[in-house]
Order: C-alpha cells, then structure tokens, then sequence
C-alpha cells in the first residue's frame, strides 16, 4: 500500500522563487536563506518520494474573489506554472498523480470533507517555490505532484483544528491506495508576515518559534489557536500556517525533529523550515545528523537576527516592504 514516510513544512516567499531566476542565491542578502536548504536537498534525494502532496494557497491566479474553494484537490495529469503578472517562473511542468489523487478525493469526501475537484488549474508561487527550495532548478520535477490549495485569502479560512484533522483523513487515503508508494507530504506559507495596511512588515519571531517547537511537541495546542491570535500576532498573511497543521496531522501523535531553519527576513517575511518524520522512522546516525544539523540552523538563525535594530529583533517592521 502507499505510506507516507516524511513531512515538509516551507514558507514559499515569491522573492524566493525571483531570487533563483535571476541568479541572485550568491548575493548576501539571499545566500542565508538558501544555505539553510542544503541540508533538505540532500534529506530530499535520499528520501526519493514516488509523490508529493503539497498543500498550498493560491494567489489569485487559478481561483479569484468570485471563486474560492476552502480545499481543492488538483486531479489533472499536468499543471502549467501561472502567470503572476510578470510571465510564468522559468520552471518545469507539474505532472500530477490522477489515479492517486482522484482516491484520496473519494476517500476524503466519504470521511465527510467537502473537497473541489479541480481538473484544470495553473499553480503559482505557493507550490513552485517550495519545490525549487527542495529540488533546485532540475529540466524536471523528480517525482509527480498532487496539489492541494487551501482558502487562507477570502475570511473565513478553516480553522486549525479541521486542518489537523483533514490532515488524518489524507493519511488514511493515502494509506489505504493499493499501490506500493512512497508519498512526501508538504505544507507550505508562512510563517509570519502582513503585506499590507499599518503593521506592514510585522515579523513576530517569538511566535513563529514557538509554532515550530509545538508543531512537534504539542500540535494539538496549535488546533486550539483562533484566527483572530494569528492576525494580532503573526500578522494578516500569518493565517497560512493554518495549513501546516494539515501535514502535521497525517503524521503519527510522536515524531522526530529531522532539521529546522528559520531566518528573517526574506522580503518582508519570516522563512521558516521543518522536516519531521513519525519517530520508528528515524534512527541512529541519521537523527544524529539531523539533531546536529537542527542546532546549526538554530545558531544561524541567531546570527541573521542580529543584523536588526535590537528593538526589532522579536517583532520586526519594515516602513518600505518589498513586495510578497
């Protein structure tokens, strides 16, 4: 039967994506924040997933105001790069997994989640930026992809606590597809950032640590966060995060810490970065590295901060924000 044997929770700033087309990863404000994925790419190529199912949101782009599904399950066998206003990211084509995620549709929807079935869509920044982050810039993703766009844009986004158990209904899709798969599940956005109004380029990093520690230690207390908590602390866009609790919850209750990196900022947004697998999963010299690894993200994510005005360091806000 198909398994999933790891999770990958991004943030997916388009700045990100425009930084590796244009040649811009060497720079020094850039080559901080693509360091801290070296050691995923690696994870990634060792890891060798036969699918991605990659929760993202969509900016606009395949769905508008007139038309916003709060889960969309994309079921093609190809997705086109979108057109974000300055031409499609040099990119390749997303080949989708119909047969896989046509199952996990029925089977989701039968467990009582409404589900959009989108056979036709273009995917944006949300789902290629994590891919490049993971894989680089290869003629061809490795692996196909099931797209998986969630309403963080349009109020009311669903709360964290369905996300988390969306996330256990996936898992048991997944789980019951008779073919011998290897499925990577990802959760991207975030983490904290407002693109817009007084509190433009609100950074909380206390917060956003905080999320990532509970992510493994306690996500049931995240399920407990209402949406209003998310705006005052982690800003307007800061809703994404809802979407990691998806991933997190189609792993088991106990995992293992894999690796962790968080910097800001990249734009005006806080770039965090987690890899956790159920804890049978990893064992020996590999959680060694991983743990080792984990302390290194966390000391360069110390030395990033201290680039800021001190009074900032914790909550930081940028009067001139680049674009998100």
């Amino acid at each position: 039967m198909a398994r999933i044997t790891a999770s990958v929770y991004t943030s997916h700033v388009p700045a990100v994506g425009a930084a590796l087309d244009l040649g811009k990863t060497g720079e020094d404000y850039w080559q901080p924040v693509f360091k801290g994925y070296d050691f995923s790419k690696q994870w990634e190529k060792e890891q060798k997933p036969d699918v991605i199912f990659l929760v993202f949101n969509d900016h606009a782009t395949a769905f508008s105001l007139d038309f916003i599904p709060t889960f969309a399950i994309g079921t093609a066998a190809e997705f086109d790069p979108a057109d974000e206003g300055w031409g499609p990211r040099p990119v390749p084509k997303v080949i989708g997994h119909p047969k896989l995620a046509a199952h996990i549709a029925q089977s989701v929807i039968q467990d009582d989640f409404d589900l959009t079935i989108v056979n036709k869509m273009d995917v944006d920044h949300g789902l290629t930026v994590p891919l490049s982050l993971m894989f680089g810039q290869p003629q061809a993703w490795p692996c196909p992809v099931i797209p998986f766009a969630v309403n963080v844009v349009q109020y009311p986004p669903p709360s964290g606590r369905r996300c988390y158990m969306l996330g256990k209904a996936i898992r048991k899709a997944i789980e019951s597809y008779p073919e011998d798969l290897k499925v990577v599940i990802f959760g991207t956005g975030g983490l904290s950032h407002q693109i817009s109004g007084p509190r433009a380029g609100l950074i909380n990093s206390k917060w956003d640590k905080a999320f990532l520690d509970n992510l493994s230690k306690d996500p049931k207390k995240l399920t407990r966060i209402p949406h209003l908590e998310y705006m005052r602390e982690a800003g307007a866009e800061g809703i994404e995060m809802v979407m990691w609790l998806i991933m997190r919850g189609a792993l088991d209750d106990k995992v293992e810490e894999v690796y962790r990196f968080y910097t800001v900022p990249a734009s005006n947004t806080a770039v965090g970065h987690i890899i956790l697998e159920n804890r049978r999963k990893t064992t020996g010299k590999r959680a060694t590295a991983g743990k080792s690894r984990q302390a290194a993200a966390r000391q360069a994510s110390a030395v990033d901060l201290k680039f800021l005005p001190s009074a900032r360091r914790a909550r930081v806000g940028n009067s001139n924000p680049k674009p998100h």
